[in-house]
């Protein structure tokens, strides 16, 4: 098992990982620690704790805001992409109408 290394708010953290992740797991603890004085310069000194539980719910906040306009994207895509193959049947259904509207006229 592998360690990486943290500082969060000016503490040391030591974290147990896979081999070959240390160098991930430290790039998040930045992110997180970024975040975290973000919000002790918001809230100021709140306790390490409730401190890293906003810092969570933010992050967590800021993450389902993202999956909301990805889920969204693909949904427009999708109605996109009905309305495309709708109007396509239609102008077919039209043609075919047409065509049997002239065999109509010219049987009668």
């Amino acid at each position: 098992m592998a360690k990486a290394d943290l500082e969060i708010a000016g503490r040391r953290y030591a974290l147990s990982c896979a081999p070959g992740q240390e160098a991930r797991l430290e790039e998040l603890g930045a992110r997180f620690d970024k975040r975290v004085m973000e919000l002790t310069e918001a809230l100021g000194d709140i306790g390490a704790e409730r401190l890293f539980l906003a810092a969570g719910i933010s992050l967590l906040d800021e993450l389902d805001a993202k999956e909301v306009g990805v889920g969204a994207k693909a949904l427009d895509d999708r109605i996109r992409t009905l309305e495309n193959r709708a109007a396509t049947l239609l102008t077919d259904a039209a043609a075919r109408i047409e065509m049997l509207s002239r065999r109509v006229d010219e049987a009668g």
